[in-house]
């Protein structure tokens, strides 16, 4: 592949990508990765504002890692001496014990894993991330999809009424994507702790780390009390390791278990070696993330308000990126974006159309606007 990438070639990516997770074409889906660099296309001046990705990239210390352990590459990670304890070191930074940490090649793997061991109804919101309901259908399973509320949130209460007998995975994604949105630790730690009495209660947390005190509560806190409650999470986002591929779920130590025994067997042997020995730096470098999630905030704040001045009604973001209605376009937004080199999500939901644009650099986000203020949605 050359250097760079023609709006046609980014066109048939996106929609091989879409395609792959069953979404409509020819707007692009909002719940699934496209795998397009951040590099690709850059010497034509696009802005790649696609696929959630910390645009400042990973820790010095996580660079001197992976540089450090090429030496050693070509042997696998469970012949590196300073992995042995990956698991461990990873269990203790979480506060949790090492049987209740599966490690996967980032949260999407464990997503598309997860309906092949929860066969039964699956209940989840609309829309929401893409892979773990996509795979459910591909598989045939049942699959409850509850529209978010006007706001853009996760409806709670009508999700819990779907959660019955049948019911045996329950999917929540906070903070949410596409909608950027939050619910409050106090709702959502009570919604957990009912449903799970009657399923397993799956909380992807991916963008928490974008998250204020007292915002940032994980529901991990329940795992011991509520065994049937897990939480799914990545290096791929606060981490900026979105291309070295580092998730994980944490659960109860028999939920662990089962999982290791199941579908998740081979996960922990096919991690990358480069791959963790970043992951175990990047978290000893919390100024870096600081750094990271401030200058998110400072470049999504600024794009927040530019929107609002042009009376689009972009919901307030608590994550990377930005979620709003475009209810008066009549085309196909992403790929009309994507002609002005601004490389977005758009497609038509239960509440109309909408368009995800992930927070890129402040000049990028400037940029962005510029463009919009000549766009009528």
């Amino acid at each position: 592949m050359s250097s760079t990438v023609n709006r046609r070639d980014l066109l048939k990516f996106g929609s091989l990508a879409a395609l792959g997770m069953g979404i409509r074409l020819p707007s692009f889906g909002l719940g699934n990765e496209e795998g397009i660099l951040r590099s690709e296309g850059m010497a034509d001046g696009l802005i790649n504002l696609s696929s959630n990705e910390n645009p400042y990239g990973i820790s010095p210390k996580a660079k001197e890692a992976l540089l450090g352990a090429l030496g050693e590459a070509h042997r696998y990670q469970y012949n590196h001496a300073n992995l042995k304890d990956f698991k461990k070191e990873l269990a203790n930074y979480y506060g949790v014990n090492a049987d209740q940490i599966l490690v996967t090649a980032g949260s999407g793997e464990a997503l598309g894993l997860l309906p092949r061991h929860f066969r039964g109804k699956l209940v989840t919101a609309n829309p929401t991330f893409g892979i773990l309901p996509a795979t459910a259908k591909m598989l045939g399973n049942k699959v409850v999809e509850v529209p978010l509320t006007a706001d853009q949130k996760h409806d709670l209460p009508a999700m819990l009424k779907e959660v019955d007998n049948e019911t045996e995975l329950v999917y929540v994604c906070n903070p949410a994507n596409p909608s950027s949105t939050i619910v409050s630790p106090a709702s959502l730690k009570s919604f957990c702790i009912e449903a799970s009495k009657k399923a397993y209660v799956g909380v992807d947390e991916a963008y928490i780390d974008f998250l204020d005190a007292p915002d940032n509560e994980s529901m991990m806190q329940l795992i011991e009390k509520h065994p049937k409650v897990f939480i799914i999470g990545t290096f791929s986002k606060i981490h900026a390791m979105a291309g070295l591929r580092i998730g994980w779920v944490i659960g109860h130590a028999t939920l662990i278990k089962a999982l290791s025994d199941n579908y998740f067997n081979r996960t922990q042997a096919a991690m990358s070696a480069l791959s963790m020995s970043a992951a175990l730096a990047s978290l000893k470098d919390p100024e870096w993330h600081q750094l990271s999630k401030q200058k998110n905030a400072a470049a999504r704040d600024y794009a927040y308000q530019e929107l609002k001045k042009m009376n689009i009604d972009v919901i307030k973001s608590y994550t990377n990126f930005l979620f709003f209605p475009i209810p008066n376009y009549t085309g196909d937004f992403a790929a009309d974006m994507l002609k002005k080199n601004i490389f977005l999500r758009s497609s038509n939901y239960v509440h109309g159309k909408w368009a995800r644009a992930s927070v890129g650099t402040m000049d990028e986000m400037k940029t962005f606007i510029e463009v919009m203020k000549g766009v009528r949605v």
